[in-house]
């Protein structure tokens, strides 16, 4: 039922075998460079220096890592060949051939804005928001150039909302407070000197 259903999806939204010009740059660079949003997003926010916008920081920056962590893990238990490795669809976008469920560059963008999404502070609030769309972009670009299934995109859509419940608890939310502070009294220690001429906020 669901590979039926992956065949299906997929027969519809990857790119027919004539894709060039325009349509092919703008899907490669939805799939491979919109994801770069991500650390610009993580930089400004810890750059800004206010408390709840470096704490929003740190609980996306951790729920990824723990979001690709169970992905590898995923990888490993049930190996899921991607569309070229089976010689179904068109692709044109070089890629190893590794397990393909769920999509780390899915999971990486629904993590980082659904945790942003239900932060408390309402400016990362609206970042989350705003990348809420780039996400489905990158979904949409990975399975219309053919090197994803459209459940491994549901998947990292899965993974992203599992992250975000878990990181809004309150004892996940405690432990990532702590790790900012720490974070931040190393940051101070380490770059004393531009904080000290304001060129950094502290």
């Amino acid at each position: 039922m669901l590979e039926h259903l992956n065949l299906s999806w997929f027969s519809l939204l990857n790119a027919d075998a004539g894709l060039h010009g325009w349509r092919l740059h703008l899907g490669i660079f939805a799939a491979q460079y919109l994801i770069l949003v991500v650390p610009f997003g993580l930089a400004a926010l810890w750059m800004g220096g206010e408390a709840q916008q470096r704490q929003a920081a740190v609980r996306a920056l951790a729920a990824t890592l723990c979001a690709l962590t169970l992905n590898v893990l995923i990888g490993l238990l049930w190996y899921h060949d991607r569309p070229f490795a089976e010689h179904i669809g068109h692709n044109f976008l070089a890629h190893a051939a590794n397990s393909s469920f769920p999509s780390d560059h899915a999971t990486i963008m629904f993590t980082v804005a659904l945790v942003w999404a239900s932060a408390r502070a309402p400016a990362v609030r609206r970042l989350g928001l705003a990348m809420l769309p780039l996400a489905l972009a990158v979904a949409w670009a990975r399975v219309f150039l053919g090197v994803h299934w459209p459940l491994d995109m549901v998947g990292g859509l899965a993974m992203g909302i599992a992250m975000a419940l878990l990181f809004h608890t309150a004892a996940v939310t405690g432990l990532c407070a702590a790790l900012t502070e720490a974070m931040a009294t190393q940051y101070r220690r380490l770059l004393a000197r531009p904080i000290a001429r304001g060129w950094l906020r502290p």
